[in-house]
């Protein structure tokens, strides 16, 4: 993996700007509820290209709402480097909105489920509207949730097995301190379906919460165990991974040097290959 041809991909990445006027937030939202000032695709290169990251997934920021623009317009200028995961409201005129993410070049749309009732996914009929439309329009669901929402994502991708699905975040297991098994089996067992694939991601919000996070091991390896290096992907979920006591080089470091189970091979797919395949090619 030190071949200088070598690079990584890292699949969950927020980048917003601080120009209000151009790229406003979303109707209520306040820029003193953003993590920083501004995270431009130039800051984010600042952290990711000395740790031999070269390419991106942009994934809507929710204070943004389902304006896209930004992720779009730095997609369509840089279209080898940048892939985006869009946002858009199930409630108004979905079927619009994604055929024009499509036409744009969006490779996903974000999903969340984090509220108290995870079966509302499955008596949503204008979501149920926007995991057809995924299907058809070859686009991933990209899932942030609880782990609660596990058993629901399982019942939408036996309704929609030729909808590509990517949980963010391993579902946020871990995210309370503890790894509990009822989540872990519940995630494995989307294994089962074929189109579902998981992202290896935000370190810094799980388990104990500390580089080098080392601690999340025994989950990577049984997720390796279910899913296999071909539907496994890392992401950063930077800005929040550059924060504080947080670094970029730490969330890299993980999977490439420091979890002695993985062969140079399944570093490469956790690290590139299996993002390529899902978002760029």
């Amino acid at each position: 993996m030190n071949a200088e041809s070598e690079y990584f991909v890292d699949t969950h990445v927020h980048v917003f700007p601080s120009d209000d006027l151009r790229y406003p937030l979303r109707p209520g939202a306040r820029r003193d509820q953003l993590p920083l000032p501004s995270f431009t695709t130039e800051e984010l290169l600042s952290h990711a290209k000395p740790c031999g990251v070269r390419r991106f997934v942009l994934v809507q920021y929710s204070l943004f709402g389902v304006d896209n623009s930004y992720i779009l317009d730095v997609r369509e200028q840089h279209p080898k480097t940048f892939a985006v995961v869009g946002m858009v409201n199930a409630q108004d005129k979905p079927q619009e909105t994604i055929r024009g993410l499509v036409r744009r070049g969006a490779r996903g749309l974000r999903v969340t489920g984090t509220g108290p009732d995870p079966d509302v996914w499955l008596r949503d009929e204008s979501l149920s509207t926007v995991w057809r439309l995924a299907g058809d329009e070859g686009l991933a669901i990209c899932l942030l949730m609880n782990p609660s929402f596990l058993p629901a994502v399982a019942a939408q991708c036996r309704k929609f097995p030729q909808t590509r699905v990517v949980i963010d975040h391993f579902a946020r297991i871990g995210g309370d301190g503890q790894f509990h098994q009822e989540h872990l089996d519940n995630l494995c067992r989307l294994a089962d379906q074929p189109q579902v694939r998981v992202k290896i991601s935000a370190f810094y919000a799980l388990g104990k919460k500390e580089p080098p996070y080392l601690d999340l091991a025994p989950i990577i390896r049984r997720l390796l165990e279910s899913f296999g290096a071909d539907r496994l992907m890392w992401g950063s979920d930077s800005p929040f991974q550059v924060l504080g006591k947080h670094t970029y080089r730490d969330s890299v470091e993980l999977l490439r040097t420091r979890l002695d189970f993985l062969t140079p091979d399944i570093r490469r797919r956790l690290l590139r290959t299996t993002a390529e395949s899902t978002f760029f090619a």
